[in-house]
């Protein structure tokens, strides 16, 4: 199928974005990887009026900020997987982006693609929870952060409100003593999962999964989860699946150093 008809624009600037979003409100779709945007619009399952594409927008790199780590929206899951300061200061975004698709992806999706989405088994979302991370947003009324566990509202749905693009997402750097580890079981690597666990242990313990709800789902065990079927998976088959992380994660959690 192809993509229905619409207006294209590629604002150099934050602030027309944020005025091209205001003046088309609903009617608009931001464009930043597009490696889902694209997919949908051949299906004819988006037909926005206009697309703002965002990349040529200063939003992409990697900064430490004293304990804070801020990933720019448009920074693609291939830098993330360079990064040496994700690996030393988010070791868990280390792990989850490893699991996100294939090569040819990671090299033009974007973080902010990725939580803008809200996909249930995608991996940032289930990340961004478990690290306790702030997603920033600019609208043109100014500014706002929005900790991961109240952005993601529902399935494919988001705390942004129209008008708003997310411009970085604020991880907490890792602090001597703190453990985490993702997993994830997919028919095959770089598939959706059936079921994924991204597991952090600090001064709080957060075993969050993802795929087994509309939104990451944080857990204290298997047994809490309720997790509708699937095309390939029941019901029961994903929370056993989902016990089988937990046990896993709980290992690592308690013998790594």
């Amino acid at each position: 199928m192809k993509a229905p008809a619409f207006a294209y624009a590629k604002p150099r600037a934050l602030n027309e974005a944020l005025a091209l979003l205001q003046r088309h409100g609903e009617r608009a779709r931001v464009l930043a990887g597009g490696q889902s945007l694209i997919p949908s619009l051949n299906m004819r399952l988006s037909a926005p009026e206009i697309l703002v594409d965002i990349g040529a927008l200063p939003l992409r790199g990697i900064v430490v900020k004293g304990q804070r780590i801020a990933v720019g929206a448009l920074t693609t899951h291939a830098e993330i997987e360079a990064s040496e300061d994700i690996r030393k200061h988010v070791p868990l975004l280390a792990e989850a982006v490893k699991h996100v698709a294939h090569p040819a992806i990671r090299n033009r999706g974007t973080l902010g693609g990725s939580l803008a989405l809200a996909d249930p088994a995608a991996e940032y979302p289930a990340v961004a929870v478990a690290l306790d991370a702030a997603i920033v947003l600019q609208g043109s009324k100014g500014e706002r952060r929005v900790q991961a566990k109240d952005f993601f509202k529902g399935l494919f749905e988001t705390a942004l409100r129209p008008g708003e693009i997310i411009v970085a997402a604020e991880f907490p750097a890792a602090k001597p003593g703190d453990r985490s580890v993702f997993l994830e079981l997919a028919r095959r690597h770089g598939d959706y999962a059936i079921v994924g666990l991204a597991a952090f242990k600090g001064e709080q313990t957060r075993f969050v999964f993802m795929n087994v709800g509309p939104t990451p789902v944080m857990a204290a065990s298997a047994d809490e989860l309720q997790p509708t079927a699937d095309l390939y998976n029941s019901a029961a088959t994903k929370r056993h699946l989902a016990g089988v992380l937990m046990e896993r994660a709980w290992k690592t959690l308690s013998t790594s150093r």
